[in-house]
């Protein structure tokens, strides 16, 4: 559970928040700022003043109520002698209430009144700027409502349209498309990816006359995994021969899809046809797992001479979503909402906090070995790569396993070869899919979802990462599927 993102869901509380400043004037290396309007599960950063280095400060949204808070000093808890305070259940702590606050009559534009201190706050060490800026008005906007039936009926609207919407609009006016024959040798098709700047391919099988398959790149992170398995048949000069079909079977055996015979089970392609609605095709991506899903056409009631007309992804979707919306988005309040307000992405857990699954980051001295299993292991796309503070440095994505191809790098020991390393690979190549200020696309927790929308809308994002302001510290990840679930779900 975490206190502060459930504080931000008024959608089902329908409680009203606080902005609120709080100082620690004592100095320090690190401070950090906790209290009963957190439950005293999290730790909140404090950031320093600038030209004030004694000086930290942070603004927390707190109910209405009386509140206990007290002060982590480079490792120590503290309590400011100079603000109001007693003994508490956790020693002696500082004390605040936060009060009501009327909404002020309209008055005449010559009579202006200005709200008194003391109706806004009681007892709180805050600067200036920000007490003569808060009012009841702005408080209630700081940390929007919205009620849940206004939230189903903005999902709803957005389903409908997706509904009366087909992937036909999905098919850009010009592009290519690069396929791959399924008798490929493995390592060829590893090339051709690098060379292409794809991070994966449709596969053709002549004999059957039809797409049967996706080559990705987690087929070729699977791949270098088993090469740098000792008990593994595969070698390096075996990709020489070995074929993009020799390896889907193994893959196959070695997930246990095999028929009652021992054959094994062949996945079937997701795809779909042109005239098929958005809310079907952005269900295909989130019911099977898949990156991008193919729109074939075929002239024939028995599927025969399919046509690939594109390989769609979430992204496509999503600004459709974007552009039909974006100048009525008064009429869907939930656009409006932050994103740390509604249930979205994956988060860091916050100190005291348990959560089902595991957040992933790792440093640049980190193996590449350890960066591929993690991807496979948790199960995601991508993993941020972080500094001792865990401040954002770069991301590691699957796609970036192509660039091994450059110069046979896949043939290194990659236990021995770094994240950080790995990377520059990437950045000497010339890979146009993915630049690296899409790579590290970055949002806050107080952006509005269609500011976050608008963001992933763009070709080659899949996901962003959510960063502290300030310290670029990693607070989570909300990807592509996240928002589509959120919308859908």
């Amino acid at each position: 559970m975490n206190p502060a993102r459930d504080a931000g869901r008024v959608t089902t509380a329908g409680m009203v928040l606080f902005p609120i400043q709080f100082t620690w004037p004592h100095g320090g290396r690190t401070v950090f700022l906790s209290g009963s309007f957190n439950r005293w599960t999290e730790l909140m950063p404090m950031s320093q003043v600038e030209g004030c280095p004694n000086v930290f400060q942070a603004v927390c949204a707190v109910p209405h109520g009386c509140h206990e808070y007290k002060f982590f000093v480079d490792g120590e808890w503290r309590h400011d002698e100079r603000q109001p305070h007693r003994n508490g259940e956790y020693g002696i702590v500082n004390t605040f209430d936060a009060l009501p606050v009327p909404v002020p009559v309209p008055v005449p534009a010559e009579a202006p009144q200005v709200q008194p201190r003391s109706e806004i706050l009681s007892n709180m060490d805050v600067d200036n700027g920000l007490t003569n800026r808060i009012s009841a008005v702005t408080l209630n906007q700081a940390m929007p409502r919205i009620l849940e039936e206004d939230l189903q009926a903005s999902c709803h609207r957005i389903s409908v349209f997706l509904a009366a919407h087909t992937a036909y609009e999905l098919l850009p006016e010009s592009g290519k498309v690069v396929a791959l024959d399924v008798d490929l040798p493995v390592k060829q098709a590893f090339h051709i990816l690098s060379e292409q700047g794809i991070p994966m391919a449709p596969l053709w099988d002549f004999s059957k006359g039809k797409f049967v398959g996706i080559l990705s790149a987690l087929d070729f992170i699977l791949i270098l995994r088993e090469l740098g398995n000792h008990g593994s048949n595969l070698t390096e000069e075996e990709l020489e021969t070995h074929t993009i079909s020799a390896w889907k079977e193994g893959k196959a055996y070695m997930n246990g899809q095999v028929d009652g015979h021992g054959r094994p089970i062949s996945r079937r392609l997701i795809h779909a046809g042109p005239y098929d609605n958005l809310k079907d095709v952005a269900l295909k991506f989130l019911q099977n797992g898949v990156a991008t899903v193919p729109i074939i056409h075929s002239s024939s009631e028995d599927g025969l001479f399919p046509q690939l007309l594109h390989l769609a992804s979430l992204s496509g979707i999503l600004n459709c979503i974007c552009r039909y919306f974006k100048h009525c988005s008064g009429s869907l309040p939930i656009l409006q909402l932050p994103i740390y307000a509604i249930p979205l992405g994956t988060w860091v857990p916050r100190i005291g906090e348990s959560s089902s699954r595991p957040f992933a980051m790792l440093r640049p001295t980190a193996s590449l070995s350890s960066a591929l299993n993690m991807l496979v292991q948790a199960q995601v796309s991508s993993i941020p790569i972080v500094d001792d503070n865990d401040s954002l440095l770069d991301i590691y994505c699957r796609s970036d396993i192509t660039a091994l191809a450059k110069g046979r790098a896949y043939t290194h020991n990659l236990n021995e070869m770094t994240v950080y390393q790995a990377l520059q690979l990437g950045q000497d190549s010339n890979t146009p899919y993915e630049t690296r200020s899409q790579r590290c696309q970055m949002c806050l927790r107080t952006d509005t979802l269609l500011k976050v929308m608008e963001q992933l809308a763009n070709p080659g994002v899949r996901r962003l990462v959510i960063v502290e302001a300030g310290t670029n510290r990693v607070e989570g990840i909300v990807s592509l599927a996240d928002i589509f679930r959120f919308l859908l779900g």
